[in-house]
C-alpha cells in the first residue's frame, strides 16, 4: 500500500469503523460461503470417482446437495447483512453531513454552491454505499477465494496450475495498469457533478432573471459543459474497465483452452485422472467469479475513497460549536443596562478580505426603533450578521445585557432575537410549519394573530388547506412572503426584533399596517432596522447613518436633515423630501 493511499484509505474506514463487529460477521459469512463454493468441485470429483468405481453415489451426491443449501443460506444472510450494513453507512454519512451543514458558520457554509453541497448528501453518499459496507469484505473474501482456488487446483495438478497462473498473471497486470485510470476518471466525473448542481440550482433559483434575458440556452450550454465533461470522464473510465474486463475475460479462457489441450494430454499420459481434469476446469471456471469479485470491488473503493474524500470536505467547515461561548445563565438585567451594544468593532468576511465594517460603536436600548441607513456596501447587513452572530468581530467586541458575546452560546444569543430578511425565503413546509419555527409549541390562535397583524388573515383562510398550504405550491407574492416572515418573527416575542428592508416589497396600505406592528413592538422591546424607505425611519427613536462600513452620523430624522449631508442626499435621491419636510408618513 503505497503512503498516498494509506490516508485515503484511512478517510474510507472512518465510515466503517463504527460498524466493523458487522463487517467481521459479514466477512466471516462471505468466507463460510467461499469455502462451500471451494468444497463443491472436489466433492464433483469424488462423484465422479465413485461412477468409475461403481461405488455409491448416496454419500457425495448427499454432501453436493448439503454444499447447495448451506451455501444458499449462507450468501442469503451475507447480502442482507452487508445490504443493511451499506444503508446505515449512508444513513450515518448524510446525517454527519447535513448536521455539520446547518451547525457551520454562515460564512463557511455560503463560500460553496448551495447545489454542490447537496451532492455530497445524495450521490456521493450512494458511492460510499458499497464502498465502506462491501468492499472491505469483498476484497479479503476474493483474495482467499483466488489463493484457495489456486491452492486447491496445485493439489489436482501443478503442471495446470502453472499454465493457470499465467492467466491470472496476465489478469493482474491488466488490472495493476488500468485501474488508477478508472478511478481517477470517476473521480473527475463526479467532480464535474457536482459542480453541475450548483450552477443548476443557482440557475433554477433565478429563472425569472434567467428568462427576461432571453438566456435560456446560454445557461443550458453553461450547465452542460459541466455534464459534457462527467459524460467524457465517465464514458473514458468505461471504455478502461471495458478493456480491463475484457483482458480478464480472455485471460480466464485462454487459460481454460490451455487447461484443456494441456490436460488432455496428461490424461492421455495417465499422469491425471478424467474426474481430476474435471474438477481442475470447475476451478477454472469458477476462478472468474474472485477475479470478478476482486476487480468490481477494487472498482468500488477507489469510486468510494473518492466520495468519502468529498464528503469529509464537510468537516473543514468552521462549526459554530467552536466559537460558542459556555452558556452560562444569567438574570435579567436593569433597564439602564443595554440590550446590545458594538464596542468598537471591526470584521472582515475573511482574512484575506478587507474590513467590511470599521470601529463601531452603537448602542441599542432595551425599548425604542433603531434605523440604520446608508448608501449600498455601507456595512448595514453586516451590522446584523454581526449582532446575529453569523460572523464574528475581528476586533472589539459585541454585549448583550451588558455580557460579551464570547460568554453566551449562540443559541442563547437568538433565542432573543428575531430576524427579518430582504429576500425573505422560506422554509420547506407549510405556512404553519414556516411561523412555528420560531415558537414550535405556539397554538392554532397565537397563529392567527399575528397573521391577523400583519393583514394576512384573510389570505391563508382563502387558501384551500388555510395554514396547512405548502408554500411550495401556494400562490403567495413576494410580499406576502415577506409578510410571513414578518408574523413568524412577531410570533417569537423577541427581545430584539431585526428587520433587513422588511417592507421593500409591500404596497402602501399593507405597509402602513406593518408599520403599526414595529412601532407597538418598539414600546415593549427593541426594533433594528436597515431601512431604504422613509417612511421606515421617519419615527426612528435614533437613525444611524453608515457610509464605507464606519458610523457617520446619528440622530432623529430631522436633526440629521440639517447636519448630515449624506442623509440629506439620501432622502433627496428617494424624492422623499416633500414628505419629510410636511411630516406626513409614506405609502
Amino acid at each position: 500500500m503505497s503512503d498516498s493511499l494509506a490516508p485515503r484509505l484511512s478517510i474510507l474506514w472512518s465510515f466503517a469503523r463504527p460498524h466493523r463487529r458487522t463487517l467481521l460477521r459479514g466477512l466471516l459469512l462471505a468466507l463460510i460461503a467461499s469455502a462451500l463454493g471451494l468444497a463443491t468441485p472436489m466433492v464433483t470429483k469424488q462423484v465422479l470417482d465413485a461412477l468409475g468405481s461403481a461405488s455409491s453415489l448416496a454419500g457425495p451426491v448427499t454432501a453436493l446437495v448439503v454444499l447447495l443449501v448451506l451455501g444458499s443460506a449462507v450468501s442469503y444472510r451475507q447480502w442482507t447483512l452487508l445490504g443493511t450494513l451499506g444503508e446505515r453507512v449512508v444513513l450515518d454519512a448524510r446525517e454527519s453531513i447535513v448536521r455539520r451543514f446547518l451547525h457551520a458558520t454562515v460564512p463557511g457554509v455560503t463560500r460553496s454552491p448551495t447545489g454542490e453541497l447537496v451532492t455530497r448528501v445524495t450521490s456521493d453518499t450512494v458511492l460510499l454505499r458499497e464502498a465502506a459496507a462491501s468492499s472491505f469484505v469483498g476484497l479479503v473474501n476474493g483474495a482467499v477465494m483466488l489463493v484457495g482456488s489456486l491452492v486447491l487446483m496445485g493439489v489436482l495438478d501443478p503442471v495446470l496450475l502453472a499454465t493457470t497462473m499465467a492467466a491470472v498473471a496476465l489478469v493482474g497486470l491488466a488490472f495493476a495498469f488500468l485501474m488508477p485510470g478508472i478511478a481517477q476518471s470517476q473521480q473527475q466525473a463526479q467532480e464535474h457533478m457536482g459542480r453541475l448542481g450548483g450552477v443548476l440550482e443557482g440557475t433554477l433559483r433565478a429563472i425569472r432573471t434567467v428568462k427576461v434575458n432571453r438566456a435560456e440556452e446560454r445557461m443550458t450550454e453553461r450547465i452542460m459543459a459541466d455534464a459534457r465533461a462527467s459524460a467524457e470522464h465517465g464514458i473514458r473510465s468505461v471504455r478502461r474497465e471495458a478493456l480491463a474486463w475484457t483482458i480478464a475475460w480472455s485471460g480466464v479462457n485462454l487459460a481454460i483452452i490451455a487447461i484443456l489441450a494441456v490436460g488432455a494430454w496428461r490424461v492421455g499420459e495417465g499422469r491425471l485422472e478424467v474426474s481430476g481434469l474435471i474438477a481442475f476446469l470447475l476451478y477454472a471456471f469458477a476462478l472468474m467469479d474472485p477475479i470478478t469479485e476482486l476487480s468490481q470491488n477494487v472498482t468500488a473503493l477507489q469510486s468510494g475513497i473518492a466520495a468519502a474524500e468529498r464528503i469529509r470536505q464537510a468537516d473543514a467547515l468552521p462549526s459554530e460549536a467552536a466559537s460558542a461561548g459556555p452558556g452560562v445563565p444569567t438574570g435579567p438585567a436593569g433597564d439602564d443596562v443595554p440590550v446590545l451594544e458594538l464596542r468598537n468593532v471591526t470584521a472582515a468576511y475573511g482574512p484575506d478580505t478587507e474590513a467590511a465594517v470599521r470601529d463601531i460603536d452603537l448602542v441599542i436600548p432595551r425599548r425604542g426603533h433603531t434605523a440604520v441607513v446608508g448608501p449600498s456596501g455601507a456595512g448595514k447587513t453586516t451590522l446584523l450578521s454581526l449582532v446575529l452572530r453569523f460572523l464574528e468581530p475581528t476586533g472589539g467586541e459585541l454585549l448583550l445585557d451588558g455580557r460579551p458575546y464570547r460568554d453566551h452560546a449562540h443559541a442563547d444569543i437568538r433565542a432573543r432575537l428575531a430576524y427579518v430578511e430582504q429576500d425573505t425565503p422560506v422554509v420547506p413546509g407549510t405556512i404553519r410549519d414556516n411561523l412555528l419555527l420560531a415558537r414550535p409549541g405556539a397554538t392554532t390562535e397565537e397563529l392567527r394573530g399575528v397573521l391577523r397583524d400583519v393583514r394576512l388573515a384573510e389570505k391563508v383562510d382563502s387558501l384551500d388547506e388555510g395554514l396547512d398550504t405548502p408554500l411550495a405550491t401556494a400562490n403567495v407574492s413576494g410580499g406576502e412572503r415577506q409578510r410571513i416572515a414578518l408574523a413568524r418573527a412577531l410570533l417569537a416575542a423577541p427581545d430584539v426584533l431585526l428587520l433587513d428592508e422588511a417592507t421593500a416589497q409591500l404596497d402602501g396600505l399593507t405597509e402602513a399596517a406593518v408599520q403599526e406592528c414595529v412601532r407597538s413592538r418598539a414600546e415593549t422591546g427593541a426594533v433594528v432596522t436597515i431601512a431604504h424607505r422613509l417612511s421606515t425611519v421617519v419615527d426612528a427613536d435614533t437613525i444611524v447613518v453608515m457610509e464605507a462600513g464606519r458610523v457617520r452620523a446619528r440622530g432623529r430624522h430631522e436633526e440629521l436633515l440639517v447636519s448630515d449631508t449624506l442623509y440629506r442626499d439620501l432622502v433627496e435621491s428617494l424624492r422623499m423630501a416633500a414628505v419629510a419636510d410636511t411630516g406626513v408618513g409614506a405609502t
